[in-house]
């Protein structure tokens, strides 16, 4: 048969994953030297033509040793007119099997809905931590679909901390649970450009049948909708209607809906009803254990000197943590270095860690601690005992420790000229007041992220 051969040649060129969501629905029928391809829908004919068609015709060729065989891609309706057309002209009528594509519906949805989930992020291989515990049972709970009363879950957070993860270990998990189950992860531009295509191709019933008979809609970086107002309107409806039927949103952003700014207001109020959980930065004995984790499953060990002190400098996020640790990897395997010693680790990060170090600088964080407590960048430095300055001054040390590879004895003399045992002791006293109190708390962790992101 023509067209399974074809099939079997461009498996070998052309995805798997495309073929099976925009090969696989096509049926197919010889008429005349003329190999017809049906597409169930105008969008899957439309990507077709625009995409496979000058492949699928040379293999064609290729098969046949024709090169005047045509390959001609038609909606089933669109091939019926063709007949109708042909038969009036005197011609040969098209056999009628050719406009009747051999799917039955239910195979026609398991194609249709194309999940994108990456099987390799799951809830197995996240590393729990204080600052993503609440954003991870809230993950769990609409996963193990216990009820529907956080809808939507909307994760929010900077720049690699996970939220792409979380929502992929949703989706898989719902797919674990149900293997029919019709689960859609997609970044914001995916279902914008899906939309565009749409309206493109007159075909925008298809679009909002395909989006709103979903089981799990799963929407990463709601914020390039902002200012989109068709697709915010799209989207909205969307949203009602997966609401209604009970369905699962996630939703993921870097900051809460109220502050997303350009979100039409009843599209950010419609969001705001569900559950809002945050990811913070990973502290460092999450960011470690992140580090033994990833570093056990590839083989490796890491003493808890080298794995503190990769923590330590890479701490602003999971994905530049994960950078860090890969090239180490890489670096060993290539030497075949054996035994993996501070020299090692410095040498093999040497460029991520010059570039850490050039981003952030101890008058950078100064500037930052004394703009959120409304103080000048002097009172940092100055010898007064206020609680007033002491307390910023304090967490500046913390921060220019964290942040900074300078040493202890730098960072006090650049706060007023300080010696290191003051730094030791304000590190010492505004750590357990980080943990203590909410508000020095929530002013350590604004401010880092304000230099982080």
């Amino acid at each position: 048969m023509l067209w399974p051969d074809c099939l079997n040649r461009l498996k070998l060129d052309i995805k798997e994953s495309n073929v099976a969501s925009w090969l696989l629905p096509l049926h197919a029928k010889e008429e005349e030297g003329t190999l017809y391809l049906l597409a169930p829908n105008e969008i899957v004919c439309g990507i077709v033509n625009e995409n496979y068609h000058k492949i699928i015709q040379k293999h064609i060729h290729d098969i046949t040793g024709d090169l005047e065989h045509k390959v001609t891609i038609l909606v089933g309706t669109q091939v019926e007119q063709k007949a109708s057309s042909l038969q009036k002209a005197g011609t040969k009528k098209i056999s009628e099997t050719i406009y009747q594509p051999n799917i039955d519906s239910n195979s026609m949805k398991k194609r249709t809905f194309i999940n994108y989930l990456n099987k390799k992020m799951s809830f197995g291989n996240y590393v729990e931590g204080k600052s993503n515990q609440l954003a991870l049972a809230a993950s769990w709970h609409v996963a193990d679909n216990i009820d529907n009363d956080y809808n939507p879950l909307y994760i929010y957070g900077g720049v690699g901390l996970g939220k792409t993860h979380l929502m992929h270990a949703i989706g898989n998990q719902l797919r674990l649970q149900d293997p029919e189950a019709s689960v859609i992860y997609l970044h914001s531009e995916a279902f914008v450009n899906d939309m565009i295509s749409a309206l493109r191709t007159n075909s925008m019933d298809k679009f909002k049948e395909h989006y709103r008979s979903v089981d799990a809609l799963l929407i990463d970086d709601i914020q390039f909708f902002v200012n989109k107002e068709r697709s915010q309107e799209e989207f909205f409806h969307t949203f009602n209607i997966l609401l209604e039927l009970n369905k699962h949103i996630v939703l993921t952003s870097d900051t809460l809906p109220r502050d997303v700014k350009g979100l039409t207001d009843r599209l950010r109020s419609r969001i705001s009803k569900g559950l809002s959980v945050e990811l913070q930065p990973p502290d460092l004995e999450t960011r470690v254990a992140i580090l033994r984790k990833k570093s056990e499953e590839a083989g490796l060990h890491l003493s808890n000197d080298v794995a503190f002190f990769i923590g330590q400098r890479f701490n602003t996020n999971i994905r530049e943590l994960e950078g860090a640790l890969v090239k180490l990897i890489a670096t060993v395997k290539l030497t075949k270095t054996s035994n993996i010693t501070m020299d090692v680790v410095k040498h093999a990060l040497q460029d991520q860690l010059i570039s850490l170090n050039s981003k952030i600088s101890i008058d950078l964080i100064k500037k930052a601690v004394a703009d959120f407590f409304n103080i000048r960048i002097a009172d940092l430095d100055s010898k007064s005992r206020k609680r007033a300055l002491v307390r910023p001054r304090q967490l500046a040390m913390v921060l220019c420790k964290e942040l900074t590879q300078s040493s202890l004895p730098e960072i006090g003399r650049n706060l007023g000229n300080r010696d290191h045992a003051t730094v030791i002791h304000g590190n010492k006293k505004m750590t357990k007041l980080i943990k203590e109190e909410k508000n020095m708390e929530e002013a350590y962790r604004i401010i880092k992220r304000s230099l982080t992101n």
